[in-house]
């Protein structure tokens, strides 16, 4: 199976065939493309594969689609920039902001955001704890950027009233939610197309 038939196998499961359309598959796969190429010299991701990267990286981020809500949503530690680039090509009614403290991946997303015609997306350098947006975000996710209690504590100053912070996590983090001291609002158990591995995704509301 080639690329394309294999994201639009996988998009199918995950049921999002009415958002994620065709013409954005595409965007998925020659961002897919762009990341490989810029990896033989940045490393920016140690996952070189195409099949492994369009479940690891393409359809992984896919996968939180249905729990981003409209509004803005800040991708904290955004590496190459998932699942934040990911959310911008298939939810174009979000506003999707990326933050990296590597200025190489912040480059690499700005020339995604350019090549692609990313309009809602906007790429910061910078550390996320000095970083001082003119609003607040409604939503704050990260993908394996630290412990739940770090994330909520490094981004509390950027999270509106009400807000939402999702963590993209493996199996669920027993000991990170006990440090963090606070129930999350919901667990959400993620299938990830072709991914053998747990993914969850832990919620928590800006109360």
């Amino acid at each position: 199976m080639d690329l394309a038939s294999k994201l639009a196998a996988g998009v199918e499961v995950l049921g999002l065939q009415a958002m994620v359309t065709p013409e954005m598959q595409q965007k998925c796969l020659a961002y897919m493309a762009l990341m490989q190429k810029w990896s033989k010299v940045y490393n920016l991701t140690a996952v070189r594969d195409s099949e492994e990267m369009l479940v690891l990286h393409v359809l992984d981020s896919l996968s939180v689609l249905p729990f981003v809500e409209a509004g803005n949503v800040l991708d904290v530690g955004s590496g190459g920039g998932l699942p934040g680039l990911i959310i911008a090509i298939t939810r174009p009614e979000v506003e999707v902001t990326t933050i990296d403290t590597v200025q190489k991946k912040a480059i690499f997303m700005r020339q995604v955001k350019a090549e692609l015609g990313l309009f809602n997306a906007q790429v910061v350098h910078g550390r996320v704890e000095a970083y001082a947006p003119p609003a607040r975000f409604s939503q704050v996710i990260s993908r394996a950027f630290s412990d739940i209690a770090l994330f909520k504590q490094l981004t509390a100053h950027l999270i509106a009233p009400q807000g939402r912070w999702l963590a993209m996590k493996g199996v669920v983090p027993s000991d990170e939610l006990a440090q963090a001291k606070v129930i999350p609002k919901e667990v959400i158990r993620l299938h990830v197309p072709y991914l053998q591995a747990e993914r969850h995704l832990i919620v928590f509301e800006n109360a």
